[in-house]
């Protein structure tokens, strides 16, 4: 049976979403299967990019989709790893699919280079600017528990209060 089969988005507050994921051991099926089923919920809910904790799985799989002006083909990132950030931080406004109607400023470097390990086991190293190393960078996060909420500014914080403890309500 496809254990990765019946994924579904999680919101906050669930715990998946500030656990560290955990590596993935070897590059088999059953990670290619979650990759799958992760490009599906990504491309239903009409993100850029999605974790695994976000689909309830503590590991370090990314994706991210393809950029909406082509420059980035839809790609499988397993265990990356960041190894450099680059440039004056950039303001932009960020969403989140597990904080839905959640939005707010969040600074980032624009630039970044990420070496993973795709779907078939074969290393690679990017470097990404723009939507792409912001998605990037979102993305990881999600592996290491932290969510844009904790990044906002603090006046997004106040912006955003009443929405994040209708959500943390269950509603």
């Amino acid at each position: 049976m496809n254990a990765s089969a019946g994924l579904r988005l999680v919101l906050h507050p669930d715990p998946v979403l500030r656990r560290k994921a955990v590596p993935v051991i070897s590059v088999d099926e059953g990670t290619r299967e979650l990759a799958l089923e992760m490009a599906r919920i990504m491309a239903e809910e009409e993100g850029i990019g999605l974790a695994a904790p976000q689909v309830g799985r503590s590991l370090r799989v990314i994706l991210t989709a393809a950029m909406p002006d082509g420059s980035q083909m839809a790609r499988t990132w397993i265990n990356p790893i960041v190894e450099r950030l680059e440039g004056n931080l950039v303001e932009h406004d960020e969403g989140c699919l597990s904080l839905p109607e959640i939005r707010g400023m969040v600074r980032r470097p624009p630039l970044c280079v990420v070496r993973a390990t795709d779907e078939h086991g074969q290393e690679f190293r990017m470097e990404a600017q723009g939507l792409l190393a912001r998605c990037l960078q979102h993305e990881i996060d999600h592996l290491d528990g932290v969510l844009i909420i904790d990044r906002f500014t603090p006046l997004d914080r106040l912006a955003n209060r009443r929405k994040l403890k209708q959500l943390e309500a269950g509603g």
